[in-house]
């Protein structure tokens, strides 16, 4: 009997050792041999290009060439790249159709299908490749459930599109669409529009989900620094790539993993830097879904405290007049923080093996138009508001920042709605008058199921010229698009029996932003007649994922995670 016999290929301090060491892992390494690989590659770190390409939406088309140059800086640094794809969907696809009920039941499957991959594999570290408004929060989600050495690449924003000589966002083509049924845009023009609104690759070129996570996953130290607001085009973002293939494998070797990386107090300066620069509604759900991956905490309550309590400082469409390439500019994350400097704790260290002070230090460019100093800064507080009442009594949220001032105090008769496609109707139809507030229900994430994006329906009432005297609250959620007093998330939900089931045609609501109010002006005991009289609820899909997702998701105040 031969003794001497050990296979050990590479050093038992990587994870994937348990794929390549030992005499019963023969198959995998003939596997790995006929895929050409030499036993010299089977010591080395093996290191998972998580991509989510595809051919189907601008988002993520090009990340085919972000996931070349991450793979070529992984094996100069002495790994081996191993790249999968994943799915991804874009919400522009979605929008206005029961397509959009797929779109957040998707974070939760592009989390699992990275946790079963790393793991089924045993992968020593991951490069995460993604751009679009779910992508970004499902990989930082399974990056802190993996807990294995991981650094993000964001696939960056998109060009402006140029109208006239005036910078323009592909989201702003909904809005023109109320201009043409007006009669305002010819179907030329319009078509025109359609034609240049979406100039390339990129996430949509704007302050929504997709740049707000961005944004956040920068802030809280896993991206290299710039990456955030790196154009889609841009050689700057083919560096990063490569950069951060080069970074992945000292990160293995250092054994520095995310949760190491993703502090609560980190987790709070990724919540002020995005507030800062007018992040999106829907951080109040990806948010507190990756801080219980990280086994922390952010409740609503949380958001709104350091919301109120960070100067808005950077003014990007849709709430002003600044761009994406403006924000690059100006410095990108690396200058919101340095505005910040005084209020923020910059000295935690970042997947670049310097802390934010030194990454924020090292920046050359400055604007103080575009991202101003704190005492000048447009308000005092963040981009959001989050409400409660008897109508909300679990949490609601608006983006303040994009509500005019004489909008957030405001009282009108309820116009209810069972769905977003309705609501379309009546505001095309010259159905809705000044003051009225729109009730869409049944858009939760158990009764959509999936809490669709009310995007047709907001800008709608931009295109009508109704948005800065009509309020909009839903169940549902919003695109960082949205402008005008728009109140989504409302919690609890349609399918919880929460209030907003029970608003009828002329019920007074009253919002107030100010002092975070939002109450139905019906009586405790009206309300919960009203309760006890409504049918049980049925579900819309009653097979596949959706109803599997319909039975397990939790509320949007806590993220709308899978219970």
């Amino acid at each position: 009997m031969n003794e001497n016999i050990d296979f050990k290929y590479k050093d038992t301090k990587y994870r994937s050792s348990k794929v390549v060491n030992g005499l019963s892992m023969a198959g995998p390494r003939a596997h790995l041999r006929g895929m050409g690989y030499t036993s010299e590659e089977m010591s080395k770190p093996f290191i998972g290009v998580i991509n989510t390409f595809n051919e189907f939406h601008p988002g993520h088309v090009h990340l085919d060439t972000i996931a070349k140059a991450v793979k070529e800086g992984i094996s100069e640094a002495g790994g081996i790249p191993f790249e999968v794809n994943t799915i991804s969907i874009c919400d522009g696809f979605t929008l206005g159709h029961v397509g959009m009920c797929n779109v957040l039941p998707s974070r939760e499957i592009i989390a699992d299908s990275v946790e079963v991959f790393a793991n089924g594999n045993q992968l020593d570290g991951l490069v995460l490749i993604g751009g679009c408004d779910k992508i970004v929060p499902a990989m930082l989600m399974a990056a802190l459930r993996i807990n294995i050495p991981a650094i993000m690449v964001t696939g960056g924003p998109m060009l402006p599109a140029i109208y006239q000589g005036k910078e323009y966002g592909t989201y702003q083509l909904k809005e023109m669409a109320g201009k043409l049924v007006k009669g305002e845009l010819s179907v030329s023009e319009y078509t025109h529009m359609e034609e240049i609104f979406s100039p390339g690759p990129g996430s949509c070129a704007m302050m929504g989900t997709a740049n707000s996570m961005s944004i956040f996953a920068e802030a809280i130290g896993m991206t290299l620094p710039g990456c955030a607001t790196s154009h889609a085009v841009l050689g700057s973002k083919k560096r990063i790539a490569k950069e951060s293939g080069l970074r992945i494998v000292e990160l293995v070797q250092q054994n520095v993993l995310p949760r190491d990386i993703v502090t609560q107090e980190m987790l709070n300066l990724g919540v002020q830097i995005t507030m800062s620069a007018g992040g999106s509604t829907n951080l109040s759900l990806h948010i507190p879904a990756i801080a219980r991956e990280a086994h922390l905490k952010m409740t609503l309550e949380d958001l709104g405290t350091i919301s109120e309590q960070t100067p808005y400082i950077a003014k990007i469409k849709p709430s002003g007049d600044h761009t994406l390439w403006d924000l690059d500019q100006a410095g990108g994350v690396r200058g919101l923080m340095r505005s910040l400097e005084s209020l923020a704790n910059l000295d935690q260290m970042t997947v670049s093996g310097k802390t934010h002070r030194e990454n924020a230090a090292a920046l050359v460019e400055r604007n103080d138009e575009v991202i101003r100093p704190v005492d000048k800064a447009y308000a005092p507080h963040g981009s959001l508001v989050f409400l409660f009442g008897n109508l909300a009594s679990e949490g609601s949220v608006v983006k303040q920042s994009a509500v005019v001032p004489e909008m957030r105090k405001h009282s009108g008769p309820a116009r209810c709605f069972e769905c977003e496609e309705d609501a379309v109707k009546a505001i095309y139809g010259s159905q809705i008058q000044h003051g009225d507030v729109i009730v869409i229900r049944n858009e939760g994430p158990k009764s959509g199921p999936g809490m669709r994006e009310m995007l047709t329906a907001t800008a709608a009432l931009v295109g009508m010229g109704l948005s800065n005297s009509v309020a909009l609250i839903t169940d549902g959620r919003f695109s960082g698009a949205t402008r005008g007093p728009c109140i989504g998330h409302i919690s609890p939900e349609t399918a919880e029996r929460g209030p907003i089931a029970v608003i009828k045609d002329g019920d007074v609501i009253d919002i107030d932003i100010d002092r975070h109010l939002l109450q139905l002006r019906v009586s405790d005991e009206e309300i919960r007649s009203r309760l006890e009289k409504l049918p049980e609820f049925e579900p819309k899909v009653t097979e596949g994922y959706l109803a599997r997702y319909a039975k397990q998701v939790g509320s949007a105040a806590e993220g709308a995670i899978l219970k």
